[in-house]
């Protein structure tokens, strides 16, 4: 393995770093041989997740009084096509209906309860998010925030970010909103006033959150990116529980020992997506 000079970190590499810096390499580093793609893993959760956010993050580029022409169902089933079947990790189709069934009542939440969804919003105008957390720029954080709310009285934004998962609250040691805060700051020029968590599938507004201070937060994001950057710089990536293996990375050593279905490359991101029964992610985990 080559060590890259310059490292991109984002909430979810760091997050799979602080979990199993194992988990870090074979999600974030290890690229198969064969095909030179990177490997990901599917699950329901997951394709849960990412069609809602899907639906609702796009919005965000309409106009507002455009925004609900469009029935909200109508895109959902549009978007829901990509991850039907094999290709979001369902068993079967009483599954994928169960879980199909959650997205629209979701989505028929915030029909009803559009809040901030109605508001004028903010779009960064960059595909990724991006800027230097060193001077050398040798260090970038990177992450796409799902929602930006204008608030023309005080030419501010709020941070909302969108939870689809079962779980009502966020840990509030959670590195999400600190890098959120990051990345608003440096990429667009809006001050930010607040922060929320939208827990959609229980929850008709947005909860809020006390917005993480911003030098603290960016001492907590650089330290672990340097950490990451050394073991890149080692090649030293150990699972916490040795041999065992976690959670974390044991679906994906199983892709690597040739356990995992192959159900797809995905375009965009140039991964090979793997089925690995028996040892998926949580399904009810939280998303994105």
């Amino acid at each position: 393995m080559a060590y890259a000079s310059q490292v991109w970190v984002s909430h979810s590499s760091i997050s799979d770093f602080l979990r199993c810096p194992r988990a870090y390499y074979l999600k974030n580093v290890y690229k198969d041989p064969k095909s030179g793609n990177k490997i990901q893993t599917t699950s329901p959760a997951l394709a849960l997740g990412s069609a809602v956010h899907e639906v609702i993050e796009s919005l965000s580029t309409i106009k507002t009084e455009d925004r609900f022409k469009t029935p909200l169902i109508k895109r959902f089933d549009e978007v829901w096509s990509n991850v039907s079947g094999k290709k979001g990790g369902f068993q079967n189709t009483q599954e994928e209906l169960e879980y199909k069934s959650r997205g629209e009542v979701m989505l028929e939440r915030i029909r009803q309860n559009p809040g901030p969804i109605s508001k004028p919003a903010v779009k960064i105008n960059m595909d990724l998010p991006k800027f230097p957390l060193t001077p050398e720029e040798d260090l970038i954080l990177c992450g796409k925030i799902d929602w930006l709310e204008y608030l023309p009285d005080s030419n501010s934004v709020n941070i909302i970010d969108f939870k689809t998962g079962q779980n009502s609250t966020e840990d509030p040691e959670s590195l999400q909103l600190p890098i959120y805060h990051l990345l608003v700051r440096n990429c667009q020029r809006y001050e930010v006033l607040g922060a929320y968590y939208w827990y959609i599938e229980q929850n008709d507004e947005p909860t809020s959150t006390q917005l993480p201070d911003y030098d603290t937060s960016y001492e907590r994001v650089l330290n672990i990116a340097k950490k990451i950057q050394l073991a890149r710089k080692l090649e030293s990536f150990k699972c916490p529980n040795g041999n065992e293996m976690c959670r974390d990375c044991k679906p994906y050593e199983a892709i690597l020992n040739g356990e995992g279905e192959f159900v797809y490359t995905d375009s965009k991101t140039k991964k090979d997506v793997y089925l690995v029964k028996g040892t998926r992610e949580d399904r009810e985990g939280e998303i994105l």
